[in-house]
């Protein structure tokens, strides 16, 4: 059900229920923004709130009010939004908690969260336990403690899980206008999702960021990024928590690697939003993306008068998915013609300081750099402290990038070094601009990192897969071959043995050399259970009765690899079914090589995904080695994938899925439904 939150967001009118003083504290922040709608205390004894007249109760009100805050205890909180919803109000915020998230610790079997859902029917509310939103566009704020955020004309709308977290929001001193701060508390009936689309709806949000300690309703954060797309508005997200998502080792390496927070990644990446790591640079993104919005290329460049700053700029960036392009001879003739013999022409650039001061050669030397493939130009520039020094000089670099982004149609940003020397009010100056300021180089090259992402096409993706697993128990290594096989993965001829003496004879009938397992062992190789290149009947008899096994797998030899992988899916019950390649066989855990992704993927994203890995240089020929056969690889990646869906399991893998120059064979394959 989609609930219409537009009362709610941006009320006219605003109850207030309670007497305590986070409730006047609410009364409070609304006359100190400037909220021109009415203002409606509720108490049953007290006359007055905050210097307005209180009202007995919610039938006494003068009208329906289009927003509530609730401020009273739990118990309290259930028939007062009865009573709200009954008089038809726009939605509510409930402050109080003990509710969903309390659950386990009371043992008296009451149902509060389901008695305040009961009580609220088709109205909206939002928590409980929340400190309410800040409506910085209309001045409308439920929110019972001080904030540091300013009225905007247009902004950023941000949705936290964390009321403190919030708070330290809007105190950010980076220039980044806010249009909204909204918490969400447990979620109990409107989620993050729901929220964040009514949010996108208005046409003053630029850019959405949330704060994500758990994805709820994947369904609804899907239609969430669907809506983002038609609306050309980016969202970020920094997602913190760890699961104890099912980390079933003993069994495979495929859940180790894909644990909760590599299915949030991919879960995040396929849906097309930016994901960071740091609230620093949640808001360093948030601001660029405001300003201009995602870039059309990962291409930049870069200027700064120090060759130290030029250098510090290639270490920051250095492993991320940025590209400073070389300068060709018409950039490097234009430059030499503005800078002079004595000055190294490079991206990074240092233009040291022979023009600085100069406002005209520091337009042409900026409008030189500036190509139009480049997605981004940036030029590094500290303010001095305003209480002890002055900078007109720096004026001057303003004035020249504004030139330069004028000349050329690239977006250009303003970074500082450091956070503190990039002033608020600089900043603020930047964005009325149109040139993004930038605070601290780390969280600046992140954010632009994640905004050249962002740029990239994205087509719609196709519904995240969330079938549910039947039955129960670990598949034997054959029948998991067999499964996979039906599906089209490629698996070695085989055969059952009963004994020693059995696996010899067929051994004979396959042909040497052989494959020989003992089977009942998870892993195989730790205990001793598999032995390769066997060639003669007297060592498969030999290695059988070494194996302490009664029944074993004997297999042709695979020859020929070029390299071992590991493919595997793990059920996320937060995220979905993850998908994983990583390097295989010995090398899974010493490697640590793996890339992700949601099923269903696409062809064309499993070979992107396999490419990204460190061994893809094994796998197409390296230094004159024959390439491995990648078509055949993305068969047998595409089949696990098809039985998954077809037939839902905790966990299948193959490892190690031999790669050839001619094929790819799933050497060993387990499949997992239920406990093990």
């Amino acid at each position: 059900m989609t609930r219409d939150l537009n009362r709610l967001l941006r009320p006219t009118s605003i109850a207030v229920i309670g007497g305590g003083a986070w409730c006047a504290e609410v009364i409070g922040q609304c006359q100190k923004i400037g909220f021109s709608g009415q203002i409606w205390p509720v108490h049953p004894t007290l006359r007055s709130i905050g210097g307005f007249s209180a009202y007995a109760s919610i039938e006494a009100l003068p009208a329906s009010p289009d927003a509530a805050f609730v401020g009273i205890n739990r118990n309290a909180t259930i028939p007062v939004i009865a009573a709200l919803s009954a008089r038809g109000a726009g939605g509510a915020i409930c402050f109080a908690s003990g509710f969903a998230e309390a659950a386990a610790e009371s043992n008296d079997g009451t149902d509060l969260q389901g008695e305040l859902l009961s009580a609220a029917g088709d109205m909206p509310i939002i928590g409980p336990n929340c400190y309410g939103f800040l409506n910085y566009l209309d001045r409308a704020v439920l929110w019972p403690d001080q904030h540091g955020g300013l009225p905007c004309d247009t902004g950023v709308a941000v949705i936290t899980q964390s009321s403190n977290i919030a708070i330290n929001l809007t105190m950010q001193t980076r220039g980044l206008p806010i249009a909204y701060a909204v918490t969400a508390g447990n979620q109990a009936q409107t989620g993050l999702a729901e929220i964040g689309a009514a949010l996108l709806d208005d046409d003053r949000v630029t850019a959405l960021g949330l704060h994500i300690e758990g994805v709820g309703d994947i369904r609804a954060l899907e239609a969430l990024a669907a809506k983002a797309r038609r609306l050309d508005k980016p969202i970020i997200a920094l997602k913190v928590g760890r699961s104890d998502h099912a980390q079933a080792a003993s069994i495979s390496h495929t859940a180790s690697l894909a644990g909760s927070e590599v299915g949030a990644r991919a879960l995040l990446a396929r849906l097309g939003i930016g994901q960071v790591a740091s609230l620093p640079a949640f808001l360093e993104a948030l601001k660029l993306l405001h300003c201009v919005g995602p870039l059309s290329s990962n291409r930049v460049a870069s200027m700064s008068c120090s060759g130290g700053e030029a250098s510090l700029v290639a270490d920051t960036a250095h492993g991320k998915n940025l590209s400073f392009p070389t300068l060709p001879p018409t950039q490097s003739k234009a430059l030499r013609a503005t800078l002079g013999p004595m000055v190294a022409l490079a991206n990074p650039l240092d233009y040291h300081t022979y023009i600085w001061g100069d406002l005209q050669a520091m337009t042409d030397t900026f409008t030189a750099m500036m190509c139009t493939d480049l997605g981004f130009g940036m030029v590094v520039l500290d303010f001095p402290r305003p209480d002890r020094c002055t900078s007109p000089a720096w004026e001057l670099v303003i004035e020249a990038v504004e030139r330069a982004r004028d000349a050329s149609g690239v977006p250009m940003g303003i970074v500082s070094s450091l956070p503190e020397t990039m002033p608020e009010d600089v900043a603020t100056r930047l964005l009325s601009k149109g040139i993004v300021p930038l605070s601290g180089l780390d969280h600046a090259i992140d954010a632009i990192e994640l905004a050249a992402t962002l740029g990239q096409p994205n087509d719609s993706p196709a519904p995240i897969f969330l079938g549910t697993p039947q039955g129960h128990g670990v598949m034997s290594e054959r029948d998991a071959k067999q499964a996979l096989s039906a599906q089209g993965v490629r698996v070695p001829q085989s055969r059952h043995a009963q004994s020693p003496d059995d696996a010899v004879d067929m051994a004979r009938e396959i042909g040497f050399p052989v494959v020989l397992k003992g089977e009942g062992h998870a892993h195989k190789s730790e205990a001793g259970a598999v032995r390769l290149n066997l060639a003669s009947g007297a060592e498969v008899l030999d290695a059988a009765r070494g194996m302490g096994c009664d029944t074993f797998l004997v297999e042709e030899m695979i020859t020929g690899a070029i390299a071992e992988l590991l493919v595997g899916v793990t059920r996320d019950p937060a995220h979905g079914y993850v998908l994983t390649l990583a390097a295989g066989g010995v090398l899974t855990e010493v490697l640590q090589d793996s890339q992700s992704l949601l099923v269903p993927s696409t062809r064309g994203q499993v070979q992107a995904a396999l490419m990204r890995l460190k061994i893809a240089p094994v796998l197409r020929g390296y230094r004159g080695a024959p390439a491995g056969d990648i078509e055949a690889l993305l068969d047998n990646v595409m089949a696990v994938q098809a039985h998954v869906m077809a037939a839902p399991a905790d966990e299948v893998e193959i490892n190690p899925l031999i790669v050839t120059p001619h094929g790819a064979v799933a050497a060993d394959a387990l499949i997992r439904t239920g406990d093990r």
